[in-house]
């Protein structure tokens, strides 16, 4: 997978990848928003990239139409 080219808005707070499953869930803005990433900074000029989430490997996939196909 490859790191995306620009940089995650510095007002998303994550929690560390330690906390417990409870506090990784309340991910917010410092709004309190909801985070919104554009799929650029994600897929960084690829088609498709790997998610891991909870010791499982998923994939997410731009098709021709320019939709989004998350597949496990």
């Amino acid at each position: 997978m490859t790191h995306p080219t620009e940089p995650i808005p510095p007002d998303i707070r994550m929690a560390p990848a330690d906390a417990p499953p409870s506090a990784q869930r309340k991910t917010t803005t410092a709004t309190g928003a909801v985070p919104r990433l554009p799929s650029r900074a994600i897929f960084s000029g690829a088609q498709e990239v790997e998610i891991e989430h909870n010791g499982a490997v998923y994939r997410l996939r731009q098709t021709a139409l320019g939709k989004l196909i998350l597949t496990k």
